[in-house]
């Protein structure tokens, strides 16, 4: 379980679950009436982001919990994913990580009120169970990194199961897993890893789960009833990149199936240009993400060159279907041209993949949501 330097628990959140969790657990919180290190707000230094790592806030949210994921730009091809945030911040340190232009707050944050989260979801349940909805926990916090400590997971999946048409997905980089697995077999729930080599993970992804402990969970999941998914992103360039990429996939095939999973997606290194700066400050010039040159995309992010993109998702898609021509794969927040040149079809032309394309949906969800409001 991940150790904090100081935890703060908002007088609104002191009733919560997480807080009767926090002194289950014997761990040490102080309750405040407003929110904690206002005067550290703004731009942090890489020393600050790394202390808001290490420090936990509990309190209530007064927003929005289910949203479109933010992924879906113009100009990308967007795969029909939504997120439901409980949270805000990580307690890893991938050197990548977009967090690092995103999060202005010295602190890790919980929200306590995951019923209110549920609530809406219930809503939604009501004129759309039947809808096939993809909804991700992972978008600015690990899926489940803290939730030995929150146990979220409980509740969600236990809702889920109400709602079988619905895709619940807990993305991670951790291997903690061991806490929900006697809830299974939840065929609409999905635990997926964001996987890299181990070269990449011991030196890029600080704070992890390494690779293999990563497959062993997955293993686990499987065993208990979940489904799983894998997402090879970010795919990250470097001197032996096809060498160690081509080790991964054998190392995937090897210990899993097709059937095993849905999909793979695949994804190269991408951040806003502002994140360029703090990477350098945080991981000096030896890190990976700050070696090779990147270049001003449609979208305003920074990414490798389009012909090098699609040289590596060849590769990497090549050696799948080598194996086995029944690997789902696509590519996340890519130009339809890069689909294009990698599967010879767009994704709602790709055996396997349309559903996950469909914008009905999202058309669906924003009159929903419209109305709602």
């Amino acid at each position: 379980m991940t150790v904090f330097e100081k935890i703060f628990v908002h007088k609104n959140a002191v009733d919560s679950k997480v807080a009767l969790r926090l002194k289950e657990l014997n761990l040490n919180f102080e309750v405040v009436s407003e929110e904690p290190l206002q005067d550290k707000k703004g731009e942090l230094s890489a020393s600050e982001f790394d202390k808001s790592k290490k420090q936990l806030y509990v309190k209530k949210f007064e927003g929005q919990f289910f949203k479109r994921c933010p992924g879906a730009k113009p100009g990308l091809t967007c795969c029909n994913y939504f997120v439901l945030n409980l949270g805000q911040q990580c307690d890893m340190n991938c050197s990548y990580c977009y967090l690092q232009s995103f999060i202005n707050s010295p602190l890790l944050t919980i929200y306590s009120n995951v019923d209110d989260s549920i609530a809406e979801l219930e809503k939604m349940k009501q004129s759309m169970a039947n809808d096939k909805f993809r909804i991700g926990t992972g978008e600015v916090i690990d899926s489940l990194s803290l939730d030995d400590l929150t146990l979220y997971s409980h509740d969600l999946i236990e809702f889920f199961k109400t709602v079988p048409n619905w895709q619940l997905e807990f993305k991670t980089k951790s291997d903690k897993v061991d806490h929900f697995l006697h809830l299974g077999p939840a065929k609409n729930v999905i635990v997926s890893w964001s996987l890299n080599p181990e070269f990449i993970v011991s030196s890029e992804e600080h704070g992890t789960a390494s690779l293999a402990n990563r497959l062993i969970a997955a293993k686990k999941c499987i065993d208990a009833g979940f489904k799983i998914a894998f997402h090879i992103d970010p795919v990250i360039w470097h001197e032996n990149w096809k060498e160690n990429y081509l080790g991964l996939v054998d190392q995937i095939t090897k210990q899993f199936k097709p059937s095993d999973m849905p999909y793979i997606s695949l994804g190269a290194l991408r951040f806003q240009p502002e994140q360029r700066h703090i990477m350098k400050q945080r991981f000096g010039m030896k890190s990976l993400v700050n070696t090779a040159e990147l270049f001003s995309s449609a979208d305003g992010k920074l990414r490798y060159d389009q012909k090098l993109r699609q040289h590596m998702f060849d590769t990497i898609i090549s050696a799948f279907k080598e194996r086995d021509s029944k690997w789902n794969i696509f590519l996340c927040m890519e130009q339809p041209e890069t689909w294009l040149a990698a599967n010879k079809s767009l994704p709602k032309q790709t055996d396997g993949l349309e559903s996950l394309f469909d914008h009905n949906l999202i058309r669906k969800h924003k009159k929903f949501s419209e109305i709602q409001s």
